[in-house]
């Protein structure tokens, strides 16, 4: 594990905003405002698509700008406030990349403290107890659990984050987009890449898009 590794003064969302969030659920559901499939496909839809999307912009932008990435891998905090991504829980950053020797983890072994204004909100998963042990005691079974497959040859490093500093992966990009523009890159660029639990990975669609584009 990375010698970054501390453990005290980790965060989570306040209990009583989280209490309040829940009841505001509870209410609109009750009242018939919304339904529990539109709330939970909202939610994931922020998870998934628009949150990460801030850094899906900051790794295409280091995909393509080598000089924006060495200065993101210098001073990520600067880099990233740069492009206009700054707030709570994203005070004080770090990115790490991945390459074809190592590859970057990252978890929070005591709670969920996460780069929100790059991620947006956490997955379950990432908070869960199994995962936090597991990163740490067993991080290529994860990676598999995840369908990530690394050769024996790569080293795999494990980032805790704390509130004191958060990480963000900066995946390999695909040698099927090179010369891709910064916009069509970030598209393809997941929430779970920059974490660290998955590759970034070109479907035939992406490639024929780019391709006709």
């Amino acid at each position: 594990m990375s010698d970054d590794h501390h453990s005290h003064d980790h965060t989570e969302p306040p209990s009583d905003l989280a209490l309040k969030v829940k009841a505001l659920e509870s209410l609109l559901v009750e009242k018939g405002l919304v339904s529990e499939e539109a709330l939970d496909a909202l939610i994931e839809t922020y998870e998934h698509k628009v949150g990460p999307r801030n850094g899906a912009q900051v790794v295409a932008k280091a995909w393509t700008q080598t000089e924006f990435k060495e200065w993101l891998l210098k001073d990520a905090n600067a880099a990233i406030a740069s492009l206009g991504f700054t707030g709570r829980q994203g005070e004080h950053m770090r990115v790490v990349e991945n390459t074809t020797k190592i590859h970057n983890l990252v978890v929070c072994t005591l709670c969920s403290c996460y780069p929100w204004p790059v991620l947006g909100l956490p997955p379950v998963w990432y908070k869960s107890a199994p995962y936090r042990a597991r990163a740490v005691s067993d991080p290529r079974g994860v990676l598999a659990e995840f369908g990530t497959h690394l050769d024996d040859g790569v080293d795999i490093q494990v980032w805790d984050s704390t509130a004191e500093m958060r990480y963000l992966v900066l995946p390999r990009q695909p040698a099927e987009s090179k010369g891709w523009p910064e916009d069509k890159l970030a598209e393809i660029v997941t929430r779970n890449s920059m974490i660290g639990v998955e590759e970034v990975c070109v479907d035939n669609d992406d490639n024929d898009t780019a391709v006709s584009s």
